[in-house]
């Protein structure tokens, strides 16, 4: 059974950092599509930034470039995402996702993807 566990959301004042880990389980996926999607409130989810399969093009939302960082370790099953200059716009739940048969164009479409964590929650606020 696959699983997916993020972990490292917290409460932080504008302009701090968090770094997000989500560590896959239940099977190997080096040569998946992994990404983050968040859900504000009061908002649809949305695609954060992610990487196209092995170690390809890495794409983010234009909120958060220059800000957000996407990596990944297949060696240990886990991506992360670092997260500087938090603003209160910023705040939402936060998941990752992996998909096997995703194409570039559909990077950044949520239902494209075919594994999903449970969220964990990151709140911007001064």
């Amino acid at each position: 059974q696959v699983q997916l566990l993020e972990s490292g959301g917290d409460v932080v004042q504008p302009g701090g950092s968090l770094r997000l880990t989500c560590v896959i389980s239940g099977g190997t996926f080096t040569q998946s599509t992994m990404a983050w999607f968040r859900q504000g409130p009061g908002k649809e989810r949305e695609f954060v930034a992610g990487m196209f399969r092995n170690y390809g093009r890495t794409s983010y939302a234009d909120s958060v470039n220059g800000r957000f960082t996407f990596s990944r370790d297949n060696a240990k099953n886990t991506m992360y995402l670092q997260m500087n200059s938090l603003k209160p716009e910023d705040t939402a739940l936060y998941s990752c996702a992996v998909g096997s048969r995703i194409i570039l164009s559909s990077m950044r479409t949520h239902s494209a993807y075919d594994y999903w964590g449970q969220g964990t929650q990151v709140t911007v606020s001064s």
